[in-house]
């Protein structure tokens, strides 16, 4: 999922002058969505999934030593490096809380649905296709 996030930008590139202007103007629709689906999904489960980074060492290849001329390559060396490694946990969560807010996402999806309309209109007419 993060890695198509990281690829919308890219993708929005790709598209048609009307695609990238609609796209332009309701990006802000587009988390509030995001959002929801979270926190439907939280509430659906009972608790919330926190993401937290943890180091791990790894045994990696660092090169070979630097050798003279005419001298036999020493072998490569190892040594050991920290990897970030991104891990998921449960997280205890407000229900009532969190239905709350989910209503108040709805609303906001509405509101901004509502706003978008005359923008995604003028985009149509800007860049017919």
């Amino acid at each position: 999922m993060r890695r198509l996030i990281l690829l919308l930008p890219l993708l929005a590139a790709c598209g048609t002058p009307q695609e990238q202007c609609i796209s332009s103007v309701t990006r802000d629709q587009r988390v509030v969505e995001k959002l929801i689906a979270e926190t439907q999904g939280n509430l659906d489960r009972g608790y919330a999934m926190e993401r937290y980074t943890t180091y791990e060492m790894d045994w990696r290849n660092c090169g070979r030593p630097h050798h003279k001329p005419g001298t036999k390559p020493a072998p490569p060396r190892m040594c050991w490096e920290e990897i970030p490694v991104t891990r998921t946990r449960p997280k205890a969560i407000d229900l009532a809380a969190e239905a709350s807010k989910l209503r108040q996402l709805q609303d906001k999806r509405a509101q901004l649905s509502r706003s978008a309309q005359p923008a995604i209109a003028q985009c149509r007419a800007q860049h017919p296709e």
